[in-house]
């Protein structure tokens, strides 16, 4: 059988191949945005992949989560993930931890053994104290901030977290993070989008555990949005080892 990751070899050449293929990569949050991030990843050579998330696939998933299907509603989603992408190599390490990453929890995830962590979180509680943690750790940072409410896709972009401009996620979280004065070890790269839509539907019944995220309100969201936005983030992720080359 043809490598699998021939193709990617021939782009990027064989150093930076063998440096993909040794990297440790923990993704939190396997939703919207991180279930293609993870993917992503892993078509693109990097195969010690752990993967962070507590909930279950829900109906309102199948419309932006790579691995959310109407057959596949009520299975948790890390397992799910893990199946679809050790299918796409079986070769590959992947570590599925159905757990929820808390200021309580946060120990038990030793970021300093990862070389790059991915931020892909939803509860703006949790989402402070990774993106403290994280870049006070020895691997590499990249986050997400608000994928919901858009639907342009030319009005992505990347910026280091304290130039994104025009995202109320990232305005709360310095916000919250000078309140607190705690702020990052050191700088970092986001995805985000300054389009901010108004919902014009009416919101259903939610259909997950309203005690697990405690999100303050439901927000409509589209697939390709959430999967530029994971794209993107495993772009950066691949760049980065490139240029360190």
């Amino acid at each position: 059988m043809e490598d699998i990751y021939s193709r990617t070899e021939l782009l990027v050449g064989e150093d930076a191949m063998r440096r993909m293929q040794g990297c440790k990569v923990i993704v939190f949050g396997i939703g919207g945005v991180g279930s293609w991030c993870t993917e992503s990843l892993l078509r693109s050579g990097i195969t010690h992949l752990t993967i962070v998330d507590a909930d279950t696939i829900s109906a309102s998933n199948v419309n932006r989560q790579l691995m959310a299907t109407s057959g596949n509603i009520g299975s948790v989603k890390v397992d799910v993930m893990k199946k679809r992408l050790l299918e796409i190599n079986p070769s590959a390490e992947i570590i599925a931890l159905n757990k929820v990453f808390t200021e309580e929890t946060a120990d038990e995830f030793a970021l300093d053994s990862y070389d790059y962590v991915i931020d892909c979180i939803d509860s703006l509680k949790d989402k402070i104290t990774l993106l403290l943690l994280a870049s006070a750790s020895k691997a590499t940072l990249f986050s997400s901030m608000g994928s919901a409410l858009k639907v342009d896709p030319t009005k992505i972009r990347v910026a280091e977290f304290w130039n994104v401009r025009g995202c109320p996620l990232g305005s709360m979280i310095r916000k919250r993070m000078r309140q607190r004065e705690t702020l990052p070890a050191k700088k970092f790269l986001c995805v985000y989008d300054e389009e901010v839509l108004p919902n014009r539907g009416e919101p259903q019944s939610p259909d997950v555990d309203p005690g697990l995220f405690k999100k303050a309100q439901v927000n409509g969201t589209l697939a390709h949005i959430t999967g530029i936005f994971g794209l993107t983030l495993a772009g950066l992720v691949v760049q980065d080892i490139i240029n360190r080359i």
